[in-house]
């Protein structure tokens, strides 16, 4: 569930200027915590203090594409005004979606700061360092990637392949049928014996206790 609202935050000479209709640059905060349990408080109380007159705050995962609060914050940021986050986690759920709205707040000349990072692209040196910043966060997936790569490959040449260890081995398949066809055990209790969960063992063995008791007249 994605709680969401905005806190419109006066300050007394600015909201003068606003109630007679002059434009105007502002400070449009954007404020974002993950669960309910966590507190915008902090952000809220930085993004005042640096003198934010509109904030905005979410609660959402950083992971979901969609948080209609994040849209309603850019929306209503004009050209001159500048988006001002915590950190730019509070902002951007990747590398690859940080830089596509500051591509777009670029565009609309719009500034984009964050306290955290100290980052200001209304200057140069700001916008040089959110660049490297963001070409080094690109570098470090491409370089991750690469290592999982030469990873898997290594594996492979050593005859492994991916994907989880097995929960049963031969050995534990071969217990768990003698203890099946003996029918003195209920599957749950013949799993627990051999350290896994009744699904995994009837995944293991289709047809259960059935296809353990035929094996067991076989091999007998």
């Amino acid at each position: 569930m994605v709680a969401a609202f905005s806190i419109a935050c006066s300050i007394s000479s600015v909201s003068k200027l606003t109630q007679e209709g002059g434009d105007r640059e502002m400070k449009v905060g954007y404020a974002r915590c993950s669960v309910d349990r966590q507190e915008h408080a902090l952000q809220v109380d930085a993004l005042k203090s640096a003198g934010c007159e509109r904030i905005f705050v979410e609660t959402a995962s950083g992971t979901k594409a969609d948080r209609p609060v994040l849209a309603e914050a850019l929306a209503f940021a004009r050209p001159g005004d500048v988006m001002c986050v915590y950190s730019l986690s509070r902002l951007a759920r990747s590398i690859r979606h940080l830089l596509d709205i500051a591509d777009d707040l670029r565009s609309r000349e719009i500034g984009l700061i964050s306290l955290t990072e100290q980052i200001d692209t209304t200057t140069p040196g700001g916008r040089f360092i959110f660049t490297t910043l963001a070409a080094l966060g690109q570098l470090e997936v491409e370089l991750l990637r690469e290592r999982t790569m030469h990873g898997l490959r290594a594996a492979r040449a050593r005859g492994r392949v991916g994907g989880r260890r097995r929960l049963l081995d031969d050995k534990k398949l071969g217990v768990a049928r003698v203890l099946l066809a003996d029918g003195a055990l209920t599957v749950a209790e013949v799993a627990q014996q051999v350290g896994c969960s009744p699904a995994t063992l009837y995944r293991s063995m289709p047809g259960g206790r059935r296809t353990s008791g035929a094996e067991a007249q076989r091999n007998g």
